[in-house]
């Protein structure tokens, strides 16, 4: 029997492992009850994600390298996609990333697009953002930052932004799973945590070359980092910095809030984000957060309202802070830079300060207790029904 829903499409290249995955599968879940809500996506490889009643289409034109593949690829997908778009009588078609905004953008038919800049990286390519700009009814971002380049840098007057929702109710429950690999179980340390792929973006160096000067001050620390890619050059400069076994890297885990849920510090050493995710589930768990002040997300995660003002007054073209900030919710420190260097002999000023951080959080109980109880506080911020109202509210506009 048909309903007289509209026909929502989200857009994703996969549903592997990450934060606007996530977040895909969140708004999918939320709007069932106003859509028949349909995810697309690019390839159905690795799914990491529970997909159980949501109707996924996958349109099966995975990544391929080269830049002749690449334009390849983005024909066909347009083709597939618009043929979709048109025989499920699409709505509204609302996609997350690059690369699925090309796509949304040129399969574009008589459905209302919606274009998602998520991370900085996004922002990096001014063809791009005028081509989503010119082909989206509104661009959404889950950043003041963002929305505030747009307008600057663009004149580009039709973006909002929201925040990522946070089930925290299902992250602590995760948290509390078990685990039989848990690194470093059974020992009497102090764990420093982090979500992230081996990825320039990242900035793991600047942890591991950080968490190498904290290891000689408080050598019951410990260091494990979670996520996709070959981390073998990480477990070389870990020996090369003398904490070989010290520092973990046990890759991709379907659960690993069980793994940050045991870790005593989360930090966040991107050079680039949008709204961070990860952050945001260490805080539901209750760690205390130090973070770079990547140009997007974490500062108005860690800081209050007032101290995101002031920190815009001071410095109003976005860049980074020129020295540490302990903000209500977490602390922040300059961002640390994009530019790999695996030398052990080189140790910035930035990652002295981020490893200064942690140590005062070793040292201070009760600091860190303080922090970890504002984490949680904020983490409450962004639950779902919020994100909910208002994802709804901007689906709305183009019914």
């Amino acid at each position: 029997m048909a309903n007289n829903k509209k026909n929502l499409m989200l857009m994703v290249p996969m549903l592997h492992q990450g934060g606007f995955e996530r977040v895909c599968i969140k708004t999918a879940r939320l709007m069932q009850d106003y859509y028949n809500v349909y995810i697309l996506i690019f390839s159905s490889k690795d799914i990491n994600f529970d997909i159980t009643g949501l109707e996924v289409i996958d349109i099966d034109v995975p990544a391929r390298k080269g830049i002749v593949n690449k334009v390849f690829n983005v024909i066909k997908r347009v083709i597939k996609t618009r043929k979709i778009k048109k025989d499920l009588g699409i709505d509204i078609a609302y996609s997350f990333g690059s690369s699925s905004n090309y796509v949304n953008v040129l399969s574009k038919g008589k459905e209302k697009v919606l274009t998602g800049l998520r991370c900085q990286t996004d922002m990096e390519n001014p063809k791009n953002i005028k081509m989503f700009c010119k082909g989206s009814d509104q661009v959404l971002s889950c950043s003041k930052e963002i929305v505030r380049q747009l307008l600057r840098d663009f004149d580009y007057n039709r973006s909002t932004y929201i925040y990522n929702p946070l089930d925290v109710e299902d992250v602590r429950a995760k948290g509390n799973e078990k685990s039989d690999d848990m690194p470093f179980a059974g020992e009497d340390v102090k764990i420093i945590s982090c979500m992230g792929r081996n990825d320039y973006i990242k900035g793991i160096w600047h942890l591991v070359k950080a968490f190498s000067i904290v290891y000689k001050k408080h050598p019951e620390a410990r260091l494990v980092v979670l996520g996709a890619g070959n981390w073998s050059g990480y477990e070389t400069l870990s020996e090369q910095l003398g904490i070989k076994g010290k520092a973990s890297f046990p890759g991709v885990k379907k659960n690993p809030f069980t793994y940050v849920a045991a870790s005593d510090i989360y930090v966040c050493s991107s050079n680039h984000e949008g709204f961070p995710n990860a952050v945001l589930e260490a805080m539901a768990l209750g760690k205390p957060v130090i973070s770079a002040d990547c140009k997007t997300g974490p500062r108005e995660i860690l800081l209050s309202e007032s101290e995101y003002d002031k920190l815009i007054e001071e410095i109003p073209n976005g860049d980074s802070t020129k020295e540490a900030i302990e903000g209500t919710y977490g602390i922040i420190i300059p961002d640390l830079g994009e530019n790999v260097d695996m030398d052990p002999n080189n140790i910035t000023e930035g990652e002295k300060l981020l490893a200064e951080k942690i140590i005062s959080l070793l040292d201070d109980e009760e600091k860190a207790l303080k922090y970890a109880e504002k984490a949680y506080e904020r983490a409450m911020f962004y639950a779902p029904e919020k994100y909910k109202e208002s994802i709804h509210e901007i689906f709305k506009r183009y019914e």
